[in-house]
């Protein structure tokens, strides 16, 4: 059975699964799917098509679905779609897709999101990401599973962020940071792994020495980068975060890599 505050508004053609909680002075709009054990707080605004996966527990003065960011966007049906289990703390945003970026901004699931954090518009956000307070994302950007990103940070639009890694506070990303990073600066430079997150995900000394000996290879070896990136790439085969790193760097279409600060020269080979 669900629980609706009586100064709700709900509109006509909105889904609410059961076991949902709305509190006080909530709206949701005409095409929002609510899942099942959700609870939304007081004065949360879900608006557009989207749909909010179950068990979900969304805080006050969220606005989620709303229309994206973008001037040429004209009121075109595009969607939200957020992932079971997601923490959605006070004030943070999450905007729907536009069009020309395929419809959908699209979170993961057991998402966490702290206050005044920010989804932009056809954003892919993967599983167990964490933004924490004001983390903002500008359009188009790919962010992997398991990643962190500090408070007070934004992300270029078009970036993406590889799994597991890690973005430190009041840092602007405009590189890509690869999978298992660690990325720090007022322009995101990488300074190492992220070895907390891997061992927090189980990763044995022999693989950290192994992903840790190709990171160096890669980013401090001699030769250009192009040519590391080549003599590296029968490393791939000494564990799958390193053909994991190696793909994600191959994928790259719309912006520069982040390296260590020392590569800066090179960030137009």
């Amino acid at each position: 059975m669900s629980m609706i505050d009586s100064t709700a508004r709900i509109a006509d053609g909105a889904v609410i699964a059961e076991g949902v909680t709305i509190g006080p002075y909530c709206i949701i709009g005409p095409n929002v799917t609510i899942g099942a054990d959700c609870t939304l707080h007081s004065h949360v605004n879900i608006a557009g098509h989207t749909t909010l996966g179950s068990g979900c527990v969304v805080f006050p003065f969220a606005s989620l679905g709303t229309a994206p960011q973008d001037l040429g966007y004209r009121d075109e049906p595009t969607r939200l779609e957020i992932g079971d289990r997601c923490t959605i703390r006070e004030s943070v945003t999450m905007n729907c897709g536009t069009v020309k970026g395929g419809g959908v901004t699209r979170v993961g699931n057991d998402g966490f999101f702290m206050s005044y954090s920010h989804v932009g518009h056809d954003c892919v956000v993967g599983n167990n990401a964490i933004f924490a307070n004001s983390a903002t994302l500008g359009g188009h950007c790919l962010i992997g599973d398991f990643v962190y990103i500090g408070g007070l940070t934004a992300v270029h639009q078009f970036t993406r962020i590889g799994s597991q890694a890690m973005v430190a506070g009041v840092t602007g990303v405009r590189g890509d940071v690869i999978p298992y990073g660690f990325a720090t600066g007022q322009h995101a430079y990488l300074n190492g792994l992220n070895v907390i997150g891997m061992r927090r995900r189980k990763f044995t000394k022999a693989r950290l020495h192994a992903v840790r000996s190709f990171y160096n290879a890669l980013f401090f070896g001699a030769g250009t980068f192009a040519e590391r990136l080549e003599q590296t790439r029968p490393m791939a085969n000494d564990d799958p975060a390193i053909a994991e790193i190696i793909a994600f760097v191959d994928a790259n279409d719309k912006r520069p890599l982040a390296r260590p600060f020392v590569e800066s020269s090179e960030a137009h080979e």
